[in-house]
């Protein structure tokens, strides 16, 4: 790229974290920059007058244009805001008109939103930033956005914070703002570029407060406080729900024509926290840094899997925990898995579910009739997902799941959590198509999400030795990395017990802490130990409690950029998920209304809905019911 990049960034505080960098050079010449209000910088980006603007996450949403997000920054919030509020002199309820500050589309739409949610249904009229504030008297109140905000929390008698308002709905992040252009208007390098201007800004904050106090007569220590506990800038797995949870809501609530997906820039990984350092340090000191969120190298995570009492590692794990999810609430799921089919090609050691094609005994494929019947006593139960999986079956080309997922979208209010990367894999072999092809089809037809089921080990030393006809690590990777470029979120897995060694399993973590670092699409990570009974494979390993606490606290501390950890109750036992509560984990899977592959190798554990809650109840948390994004839900 020759010419300048053309950036038309927002005018407010909290913008200037992001761009001090580019004001002071740091991107060289590669950059012209300038200012606007946010629903100007969508205009001027979607006009063709600038390659990227810092646009509303909703005028990204109902554009009709092809867009794409700079990984690693936005504007967004954990909780309150402070400067996205709705004013008033009546209560909220009692507001008949409520007019839209003009500068947002973002907000307005938000509002709109948490009005729709609460039933309320008020008039709305747009008017200029300039003159919000004066439009606020009786029963009319006003959406007030960026720095106007602090003198209206002074002002008015009714204000709601609406960065609150969403956290308290949903539990997730709400994102304001983020770098959007065209594909191809910026390459790995300008990525690079405004990310090192953030990573500057955030370091100069109490600079950029001072500077705005001299300017604006303002207190410095109000706006760095501002900048520094009420804007998150960080785009990462949390952020791209929170997203894409918005994103649905408004949907359904009509105010967006299609459905949108946040799709990254690719190519470019984020801003990581740098690894720990490779001095001779203790294992006390490795622990104490990883439960504060530094990031442990491969070769520090050896070491503390080696030498660190598991009590002393499920501490630091509990301690990073904490301050992940300070509000003590875990998590949990009311889905299906159900296995459509249980036909397999690949002969693995380990499963005792697969038939092999030839079985035409046992060998299945379930009818529509069969599915209809566990979909709707799904709907029936609570359930809000379906984690559908099976074999790899040459009999089922991909139109099979496209008329499949159609049907179910058509006649079940259900999210499509289905096939592992080892089936989009054998999918795409047998139709001759590349893996992002089938991903698209697959999405199109109503994919929802990917389970990160077939990773077992992801090192190949260990999967050729289990199931040498799987797909490799870096396919299995190169599927998650494709659905993540098309903004699905997707988990990932580790089952471990087959004889595997600690560099193994730290190369498993690092592998998937890497494509975490560049996409942020990976939503949540479990494991559990290799179930063996009836199975092909003999167990000649350690797959008792104790390793797998040891194993799940390591992931805590190693997996810095994933925000949730599921325990494995199905396989270990209730009272271990307990535990593994206390040793870094903040949700407890599923209730599983159906589940048939570990089961059939000795897991037999069941739990319902309210069997969980107690059980999280007693481990001293508040449960709470979840989609796949880990938006919480209002229980039924």
């Amino acid at each position: 790229m020759s010419d300048k990049i053309r950036l038309s960034a927002v005018s407010f505080l909290n913008t200037r974290p992001i761009t001090y960098g580019l004001e002071r050079a740091l991107g060289g010449t590669r950059f012209d920059l300038s200012f606007d209000l946010p629903s100007r910088c969508a205009e001027r980006l979607l006009a063709g007058d600038a390659d990227l603007g810092l646009i509303p996450v909703g005028a990204y949403a109902a554009s009709d244009v092809d867009l794409r997000i700079v990984p690693g920054i936005a504007i967004a919030s954990h909780g309150a805001v402070r400067t996205v509020l709705l004013v008033s002199e009546a209560p909220w309820e009692e507001l008949d008109e409520i007019a839209l500050d003009g500068a947002s589309r973002s907000s307005a739409m938000l509002l709109r939103l948490l009005c729709h949610e609460r039933g309320l249904t008020p008039r709305f009229r747009e008017v200029p930033h300039d003159d919000v504030l004066n439009a606020v008297g009786g029963g009319t109140g006003a959406l007030v956005i960026g720095d106007a905000g602090f003198e209206a929390a002074e002002k008015f008698r009714h204000v709601v914070d609406l960065g609150a308002a969403w956290h308290d709905l949903t539990g997730l992040p709400f994102v304001y703002a983020v770098w959007a252009g065209r594909p191809g208007a910026v390459d790995a390098d300008a990525v690079a570029k405004l990310q090192a201007s953030l990573e500057d800004g955030l370091a100069a904050r109490p600079v950029i407060a001072r500077a705005w106090g001299e300017a604006h007569e303002g207190a410095p220590a109000l706006y760095e406080s501002y900048l520094t506990r009420n804007i998150w800038y960080r785009l990462g797995s949390e952020e791209l729900s929170g997203m894409a949870a918005f994103f649905e809501r408004a949907r359904a609530a009509g105010l967006l024509a299609r459905p949108a997906r946040p799709r990254l820039y690719e190519g470019a990984a984020t801003s990581a926290v740098p690894a720990a350092s490779r001095g001779a340090r203790s294992v006390d000191a490795l622990l104490s840094d990883a439960a504060a969120g530094a990031r442990l190298s491969p070769e520090d995570a050896l070491r503390v899997y080696a030498e660190a009492p598991v009590l002393e590692l499920g501490a630091a794990a509990d301690q990073r925990r904490r301050a992940l999810h300070p509000e003590d609430v875990v998590t949990y799921i009311i889905d299906r898995n159900v296995n459509y089919t249980n036909v397999c090609v690949t002969r693995c050691k380990f499963c005792n579910f697969y038939r092999p094609p030839t079985n035409k005994t046992e060998g299945y494929v379930l009818s529509r009739d069969e599915l209809a019947r566990k979909f709707q006593e799904t709907v029936d139960l609570g359930g809000v997902q379906i984690l559908l999986q099976g074999g790899l079956n040459p009999h089922l080309p991909i139109g099979w799941y496209e008329e499949l997922f159609r049907w179910m979208k058509a006649n079940f209010p259900l999210a499509i959590h289905g096939l592992s990367p080892e089936e989009i894999r054998y999918i795409a072999e047998l139709e001759n198509m590349p893996i992002r092809d089938v991903i698209e089809r697959l999405i199109a037809a109503g994919l929802d999400s990917i389970p990160g089921g077939g990773a077992e080990i992801l090192d190949d030393e260990i999967r050729h030795a289990i199931s040498p006809l799987k797909c490799t690590t870096d396919t299995w990777m190169e599927v998650m990395r494709q659905a993540h470029a098309l903004g699905l979120r997707t988990t990932a897995t580790m089952v471990f017990g087959f004889g595997e060694e600690p560099r193994h399993v730290v190369n498993h973590l690092e592998r998937l802490r890497a494509l975490q670092d560049q996409t942020a699409g990976f939503t949540a990570f479990i494991c559990w130990p290799f179930q063996a009974e009836g199975t092909r494979l003999k167990l000649r390993d350690d797959t008792t409690a104790m390793r797998y606490l040891r194993i799940f606290a390591l992931s805590r501390l190693y997996l810095d950029n994933f925000p949730s950890l599921q325990v494995s109750w199905p396989t270990m036992g209730p009272e271990v998920g307990q535990v593994g509560l206390r040793f870094g984990g903040n949700d407890f899977g599923s209730a599983m209304i159906e589940e048939n592959v570990v089961s059939q190798a000795g897991a037999v554990f069941k739990l319902s809905a309210e069997d969980i809650e107690r059980y999280i109840r007693a481990a001293g948390f508040t449960p709470r019911r979840r989609n796949m994004r880990y938006e919480r839900l209002a229980a039924a």
